[in-house]
């Protein structure tokens, strides 16, 4: 009977405008507001309405108060936004960085402040959700309100890292030729200048250290860009080991640190590789490339191994940034390292699965 009667009470003219609004702020059916603490949603919708008192009228408390006021919600644009996002980023519900606009990322953040604060979760943010936010945070500086932005990092390969690295080497902090490929190397040039500079070290370039990089050097030369790299020469095919004059091969001496690419017995090209140190030794014998990652990132050692071209286990045939930053100052983790990235990046295109490795002294 209790049923029956509540769908009549939901129902009825009188009664059905403040009741959804009750509903959907939170409020039970005695006029309780949501500001007084989290309910649950399956509880709200079972609660009857009072009784019929046999006095007249239908049992509606004309005291009750109206819904909250919705300050923002989704698809909102407005700096009040950018402000809710900093004060969310203030308590770690919001990961990114402010952007003014109240999408899925914000609708998600502002859900969990609302868990963690005990509020009914929304999504949307009503008056005793700001209320309770901005009492617990401050006021977001204009650093937090527009946090400088990334310019370049970790993993970038482009024209642009070129000109970073070649500005960094003006002023000493970069030690080799310019490779455009983001990695350790530049990682560590960058926290150089940045430290040296009195910036924020954090081997990322964001907007005030490349402003501050561009002003302190000048625009780098085609040749500061492109310095000539010195190329070996072709290795003579009578030098090479037997084993590499028949078919598709790459040819890969310890002895004289190269690698050759040799189709039917005629050398096509030769570039300086370096390999594994003593405690992670690359490998000798005749193998094959099994598989080619173009941006492959080594997870075992967190590093990045571009034009890979795996041949034995875990051991490659790859660039390496470090190898052109550094030369032979270093070893690999097993692998052959290329530091001619414009030699590798041609042959990872031209080299075939299947195509043989011969690796010997």
């Amino acid at each position: 009977m209790r049923s029956a009667h509540f769908r009549r009470y939901v129902v009825s003219a009188a009664a059905s405008a403040v009741t959804t609004a009750l509903l959907l702020t939170g409020c039970s059916a005695q006029g309780q507001e949501a500001s007084d603490g989290p309910s649950d949603a399956a509880s709200q919708e079972e609660q009857a309405p009072p009784e019929d008192d046999g006095e007249g009228g239908d049992g509606t408390d004309e005291s009750e108060e109206p819904a909250e006021q919705v300050v923002l919600d989704f698809g909102d644009e407005s700096d009040q936004v950018r402000e809710l996002q900093a004060r969310l980023l203030q308590l770690g519900h919001f990961a990114a960085q402010p952007t003014g606009y109240y999408g899925d990322v914000t609708l998600g953040a502002v859900s969990e402040y609302q868990r963690a604060a005990g509020f009914e979760v929304s999504g949307t943010v009503f008056e005793s959700t700001w209320s309770a936010l901005t009492g617990a945070t401050t006021t977001p500086t204009e650093t937090e309100l527009y946090p400088p932005q990334q310019v370049m990092g970790y993993g970038d390969n482009t024209e642009q890292v070129r000109e970073l690295q070649a500005r960094l080497k003006q002023l000493g902090h970069f030690a080799d030729n310019p490779t455009g490929y983001y990695g350790d190397v530049t990682t560590t040039a960058v926290q150089a200048y940045q430290e040296a500079a009195g910036l924020e070290v954090t081997g990322t370039v964001f907007e005030p250290t490349w402003d501050a990089l561009t002003a302190e050097t000048t625009t780098p030369t085609e040749d500061e860009m492109y310095p000539p790299l010195d190329v070996p020469d072709v290795e003579p095919a009578q030098d090479l080991d037997e084993r590499c004059l028949e078919g598709r091969v790459l040819c890969i001496s310890k002895t004289s640190n190269t690698m050759s690419w040799v189709i039917d017995g005629e050398v096509r090209t030769t570039v300086d590789v370096r390999f594994g140190a003593e405690e992670t030794p690359t490998r000798e014998g005749e193998f094959e490339v099994y598989w080619k990652s173009r941006n492959h990132h080594s997870t075992l050692y967190d590093s990045p191994m571009p034009y890979a071209m795996f041949f034995d286990g875990g051991q490659a045939v790859h660039y390496s940034e470090d190898f052109a930053a550094n030369g032979y100052n270093g070893a690999s983790h097993g692998c052959v390292n290329v530091r001619d990235e414009a030699a590798i990046a041609g042959l990872f295109d031209e080299v075939a699965e299947g195509d043989r490795v011969v690796v010997y002294w």
